[in-house]
């Protein structure tokens, strides 16, 4: 859902086909970007903070907020998400960036995990192991002082 209040667009955020954050759980903060800039940079609150409260959020399952907090990790903060962009000199520009990599995030940390499946190494590989191992061991050998009897 897309809808426009003055010159900011107000829509929802999806990350995936199934996973869409509501516009009125995404929160923003604003302030002024570090770097160069002059005094575009030092008046205008360009920098974008974007934060989603994963905790508090009625849309997401039990099961997924718990996956999305284990794979997050230090990401999450007392249940809430942010997201900094302020590399742009544009407001607009660093607000799509911090949406962007918020979906982007998300998706991530719901992708299925894929299992390993253990295998053996091959004989040719444990043979090659082996002599490089010998080999190494030799030329240890080598380094040390000669023993005086």
């Amino acid at each position: 859902m897309s809808k426009s209040l003055g010159y900011v667009e107000v829509m929802d955020l999806p990350v995936t086909d199934a996973f869409v954050i509501p516009e009125g759980e995404l929160h923003w903060a604003f302030s002024t970007s570090g770097g160069p800039g002059g005094q575009h940079a030092n008046r205008n609150a360009t920098k974008a903070e974007l934060s989603w409260d994963l905790a508090a959020s009625p849309i997401v399952p039990h099961d997924e907020r718990a996956r999305l907090t284990r794979r997050l990790g230090s990401r999450v903060r007392d249940g809430v998400i942010i997201v900094v962009a302020g590399e742009s000199r544009s407001q607009w520009r660093n607000r799509q960036m911090a949406r962007r990599r918020l979906a982007d995030l998300l998706a991530e940390a719901l992708r299925p995990e894929r299992r390993r499946i253990p295998t053996r190494p091959s004989k040719t590989a444990r043979d090659t192991r082996l002599k490089d191992k010998r080999r190494r061991a030799a030329d240890k050998r080598l380094r040390k002082p000669p023993e005086i009897e």
